[in-house]
């Protein structure tokens, strides 16, 4: 295991959270982020890696009204994506599109699609269908998750239908199964729960504790990934899902966000409050281990843990996999620094 971090920094001018991939563009590695300050006018910076990646170049400069909690970039849209914000007193979600033309030089307030307002309450995050252009979006709040049509052209988003977790349940947040639109993992302060979105039901759960984040593994269609605020990391098979197929350690404080590298199915990154990034190598995400070359190296690594990023003074809440470049990563600490990565010298062979 190496440590430390030789990765591209960019400085944030106030406190942060959140990050993501823009999975829409195309033709350039573009990360979105946006700050939480309470006192400021919030940001959001749309961030690109120079064509030959020594750089981090903010291309868009954006004023966001409220403290930004939560942020998720369109896959089928560059300029849309949709924040969860605080006023200091009431939470709310909406839908932005950037303007155009934009540059650092010409920062300018992000035009307002439509908001997302059938919520009471704090509300945690908004999902996007992953497939295809899909209209479809996903919000929870503590208490329901709400399905939204929406529609950029007539700056509109309907309630398709709304529907209770049940007062026992508090609801944190979620991930859209990539390999079924009609599928999502809600996770609560006790359990995972699966949620059929044709019939707003509850159809599975797996009951956990302390749960933190999920994602679902983009290359092997029933298998699950969460953090668990102190019990690690924990991959799930969904068709056996009493017990974890394989258990990392996680971080030495809170594991606060997990993602599955979206092309190769055995990196697993994670981001914690002791201010650390971790790569994994987690054999059990891989069901035919064909390959010699994967089965010589799960015999030979016996600590999962392939490197750690160190290069943070404060807890790393914000952690997106680039998909146009899936070696490349982003990571985002609460005092506004954004570092990119790259995991070159650990991707499998193949």
């Amino acid at each position: 295991m190496q440590g430390g971090s030789s990765g591209i920094g960019y400085g944030l001018k106030y406190q942060a959270r959140c990050i993501s991939d823009v999975k829409a563009d195309r033709d350039h590695t573009s990360f979105l982020t946006g700050t939480l300050s309470l006192k400021e006018e919030n940001e959001v910076h749309l961030l690109r890696l120079s064509p030959g990646g020594s750089e981090l170049v903010c291309e868009g400069l954006f004023s966001h009204p409220d403290e930004i909690w939560d942020l998720a970039s369109s896959p089928f849209d560059q300029r849309i994506f949709s924040t969860v914000f605080s006023t200091g007193e009431s939470f709310g979600a909406a839908i932005w599109q950037i303007p155009e033309p934009y540059g650092q030089s010409n920062s300018s307030t992000l035009e307002c699609v439509a908001s997302l307002d059938a919520h009471v309450g704090k509300i945690n995050c908004v999902l996007w269908c992953p497939s295809g252009k899909s209209d479809k979006l996903v919000s929870l709040d503590e208490q329901n998750l709400v399905l939204w049509s929406l529609d950029c052209s007539k700056k509109s988003a309907e309630v398709i239908s709304k529907e209770s977790a049940g007062m026992r349940h508090s609801l944190s947040g979620g991930a859209w199964n990539p390999h079924d639109v009609n599928s999502v993992a809600a996770t609560s302060e006790s359990s995972i729960q699966f949620w059929d979105l044709r019939t707003m039901k509850k159809v599975n759960s797996i009951e956990r504790a302390h749960v933190r984040n999920v994602d679902y593994n983009s290359k092997r269609e029933n298998i699950l990934v969460t953090a668990d605020d102190e019990s690690g990391i924990h991959v799930w098979d969904l068709r056996k899902a009493k017990v974890p197929v394989q258990e990392l350690p996680g971080h030495t404080h809170w594991t606060w966000a997990v993602r599955c590298n979206p092309e190769y199915e055995e990196l697993i990154l994670s981001v914690g409050t002791d201010s650390a990034v971790n790569l994994w190598f987690a054999s059990a995400s891989s069901e035919n281990k064909t390959s010699e070359s994967s089965l010589e190296a799960s015999r030979q690594r016996v600590n999962p843990l392939l490197n750690s990023y160190t290069d943070y003074e404060d807890s790393v809440y914000g952690l997106a996999w680039s998909s146009r470049e899936p070696w490349i990563f982003a990571s985002l600490s609460y005092d506004g620094r954004v570092v990119i990565e790259s995991v070159k010298p650990f991707l499998p062979r193949r």
